[in-house]
């Protein structure tokens, strides 16, 4: 029989094992960040969707059909393979598989390549080499970026780092903080294919509609969770914490994404810039509503503040992860 004291000594040793996994990842994510001579879990995961849609579009007449079934294989296999793969390391030894989950957490986390990819824009942008600050900005962005001045180009960067401070690092760590490196590679299939197929056009409208939508359920709490993590973010980065929470409740709708505008909303706040805006994607000019009050021009530097406030959430992201799991444990332990 197991008794509830086993249960709760069970949990703790859990609670503290994943804490110090997550740490650890976090740790070599900092340090490392995504060394590109080496294969990535997340780059197998682009080539399946692609792979998959081609077979999906054969085999079944209805777009929507075979996204959906596209969306459904990917996603098994891409959590499956991980959580067969610590089972078998389990079975072999625990510190081979605590090793091997640490291995694919830092995997999933992307906390210094976002750095690393935003600030490429920097240098360029504030010596006022345009061109070459557009062109580095387009491996990041979806947007057309030959007609942007300098402004459009450092406002579409810190838009960017504060979009992406969800899906790069605070989403992932809540993902894994509840299931590990499985429920982690789950959020990145999601993900990936949101950004590979979920797109509003001809090509991808009814097709990859199940994956968009997928992904903004899969996002709806953590960016709403990263927003109120940047806030006290901001005030430890020396910004205006409190007109972020106040732009933040304001401007936090002015997305069609559900999700997108809330840390958007909370960065332009605490910046005292205004972000979003009319923006042209394959020649289309898309209209959209501004987020933030144009207090000040955008600025080269803003794309550092934006990163050194991403980077802050991220540390307040992994202490809460870490601290709810084991405060939860340690409660129940007493009682």
């Amino acid at each position: 029989w197991i008794s509830l004291e086993m249960i709760r000594w069970e949990g703790w040793t859990n609670a503290m094992k994943m804490a110090c996994i997550l740490a650890a990842a976090f740790l070599l994510d900092a340090l490392l960040g995504d060394p590109h001579r080496l294969p990535h879990p997340v780059c197998l995961i682009g080539r399946m969707i692609s792979a998959g849609e081609r077979l999906a579009r054969k085999a079944l007449q209805s777009e929507f059909a075979g996204g959906a079934a596209l969306a459904v294989c990917v996603i098994l296999i891409s959590g499956g393979v991980p959580f067969l793969l610590l089972w078998l390391a389990e079975r072999l030894h625990p510190w081979l598989a605590a090793g091997l989950q640490i291995l694919f957490c830092y995997q999933i986390l992307a906390a210094k390549s976002l750095r690393t990819e935003s600030m490429r824009v920097f240098p360029p942008l504030a010596r006022g080499d345009l061109p070459l600050a557009r062109k580095y900005l387009s491996w990041i962005v979806g947007r057309d970026t030959e007609t942007l001045d300098a402004a459009g180009v450092a406002r579409a960067a810190v838009e960017t780092v504060a979009e992406n401070t969800t899906d790069g690092v605070v989403a992932p760590l809540l993902f894994m903080a509840v299931g590990g490196a499985p429920l982690g590679f789950f959020y990145k299939a999601v993900n990936t294919m949101d950004s590979m197929i979920g797109y509003h056009n001809e090509r991808y409208e009814r097709f990859g509609s199940f994956a968009a939508r997928l992904d903004d359920a899969a996002n709806y709490l953590p960016a709403r969770l990263s927003a109120l993590l940047m806030v006290p973010a901001a005030l430890l980065c020396g910004y205006d914490g409190r007109n972020a929470f106040r732009i933040w409740r304001r401007d936090r709708r002015n997305h069609k994404s559900p999700n997108s505008a809330q840390t958007e909303s909370v960065c332009a706040g605490a910046l005292h810039i205004r972000l979003a805006g009319d923006a042209v994607y394959s020649g289309v000019l898309q209209k959209k509503p501004f987020i933030g009050d144009d207090d000040r021009p955008v600025e080269a530097e803003d794309i550092r503040r934006a990163n050194r406030l991403m980077t802050v959430t991220a540390l307040l992201a992994l202490l809460l992860c870490c601290g709810v799991r084991l405060a939860f444990w340690a409660v129940w332990r007493l009682f």
